[in-house]
């Protein structure tokens, strides 16, 4: 325990041009600002503390005196010259964060702030753990903690995924290899992204058995092939065409991908029984405005179909954006501003949900876990993040002024987006699951009216002509929805 006392902090290192002001005087900012004291090399000087403890408010703790409370904070940065802040709060709510982060972020300190609390508890206090602000600390979301139900299911047993190239595939790849699966077969279409999530996967975990295939899942010779070889027990379908705009102007790429290879995939996991198939869908598959939306609503319909045919335990796993995925607004902005900009956001008013990749990831391992079969499994995606919100705080983390240094235009929607996104259907019965991150969706009516001979007569359609496929792709999940 720290003892507050009254020496005279300003006689530490006061040639320091680093004006340090420590948010939190909690056990963790004080150990900080203890070791900023007691280390010579830290060329900082800790000026004061900020907190809301009302019993701190003009107390010295270490000699450092405490400043005021969170609504100080700005006051406080101007009036003694700050030049760096360090946040530490370990244990607080990520949302108070966000908060916190956006107000310093408005000044023009440099702001770093402590690990979560789990570092905390392990005893990791210190301040080379100290790092910079990222987009997580920007989203405000929770830490989610695995369960053990994860490696339960996924141990000794042999696990294929879809698209394990991409963002999500890889990551899925890696936190499936931790649950020491008896096979791990990595499949998709980019030779370079297959071979090098295999590589990462080997010298990290160089127990677990690898197969790397190259093929697209619209081959259906070749997925059979590979599902006779391996005999996977569960599935995951993270292979699709997701970006909106692309697949606007390529509706064949996009049917023949996000439904003909769905479907290829689930008869596959049908006919060779694998016990789980879990589809990764999208929040643009509700009520779908785009050919991207419509084609992975379909696939949705596909495996909900399966679901009543198969003794496969069919899922839908069902989420929003994933910060910093392949395509994501993440690195579109982050170009736009290390090339000076302007920062393209479509509308002021356009909020989307977002998560992590790693996040996205667990829960849906989790998903598929609790599967009993058909139903949507929707990730908690917690609160919607306007898009001109995360642009500015983007600026802000390079160190510029958002429409001062950095200019925002403003481009118009673009077709077949929206400026509101939903998760639900209204014909889904919602509710809680034993993960407090995760909630099902369970379809009143799982039955699909005609949709093996609907989707035939698409794939004739795409043979015979080259017209527009939009009203066919509407017919059929119209269709669904007034069964």
């Amino acid at each position: 325990m720290f003892l507050i006392t009254k020496h005279q902090w300003r006689s530490v290192r006061s040639h320091s041009h680093k004006r340090v002001l420590i948010i939190g005087a909690g056990v963790a900012g004080t150990r900080v600002a203890d070791q900023i004291i007691s280390t010579k090399e830290l060329d900082y000087t800790p000026i004061g503390f900020i907190d809301d403890d009302p019993k701190k408010q003009n107390l010295e703790i270490l000699g450092i005196p405490v400043l005021g409370e969170r609504a100080d904070i700005k006051n406080v940065i101007n009036r003694n010259k700050i030049t760096d802040i360090i946040i530490a709060m370990p244990s607080v709510h990520q949302s108070e964060i966000r908060e916190i982060v956006n107000v310093c972020k408005k000044t023009k300190a440099n702001v770093k702030i402590l690990p979560p609390i789990e570092k905390v508890i392990k005893g990791k206090i210190s301040f080379h753990e100290i790092r910079d602000i990222n987009l997580k600390d920007l989203i405000g979301r929770e830490i989610i903690q695995p369960t053990e139900r994860l490696k339960e299911y996924l141990f000794n047993k042999c696990v294929l995924i879809t698209g394990a190239g991409g963002s999500i595939g890889s990551e899925l790849a890696m936190q499936v290899a931790q649950c020491e699966p008896k096979s791990l077969t990595l499949l998709g279409h980019g030779e370079n992204s297959i071979f090098n999530i295999g590589l990462r996967i080997k010298e990290k975990f160089p127990h677990v058995k690898t197969n790397l295939i190259i093929t697209d899942i619209q081959d259906k010779h070749l997925i059979e092939q590979a599902f006779r070889q391996y005999r996977p027990h569960i599935v995951f379908h993270a292979a699709a065409h997701k970006h909106v705009p692309l697949m606007e102007l390529n509706e064949r790429a996009a049917v023949q991908n996000n439904i003909f290879g769905t479907k290829i995939l689930a008869q596959a996991s049908k006919k060779f029984g694998a016990e789980r198939f879990v589809l990764i869908s999208t929040d643009k598959a509700v009520h779908p405005v785009n050919i991207m939306g419509m084609t992975k609503r379909i696939g949705e319909m596909i495996i909900q179909y399966y679901s009543t045919e198969s003794s496969t335990k069919f899922s839908i796993v069902r989420f929003g954006n994933v910060l910093e995925s392949s395509g994501s607004v993440i690195p579109i902005f982050k170009h736009q501003i290390e090339s000076g900009g302007p920062v393209t956001v479509t509308h002021p008013d356009m909020v989307r949900y977002f998560m992590t990749i790693p996040e996205a990831v667990q829960l849906v391992l989790e998903a598929g876990a609790l599967s009993e079969g058909g139903e949507v499994f929707v990730l908690d995606m917690g609160e919607p993040v306007r898009i001109d919100d995360l642009a500015k705080n983007l600026i802000r983390l390079y160190g510029y002024e958002p429409g001062v240094d950095i200019p925002i235009q403003y481009t118009g929607i673009r077709p077949g987006e929206k400026l509101n996104e939903t998760l639900f259907y209204e014909n889904e019965k919602i509710g809680p699951t034993p993960h407090p991150n995760i909630v099902i969706a369970i379809p009143l009516n799982n039955q699909v009216p005609h949709l093996l001979m609907n989707i035939e007569q698409l794939e004739r359609t795409l043979l015979q002509s080259s017209g527009n496929i939009r009203p066919i792709l509407m017919e059929i999940i119209q269709n669904q929805l007034e069964f």
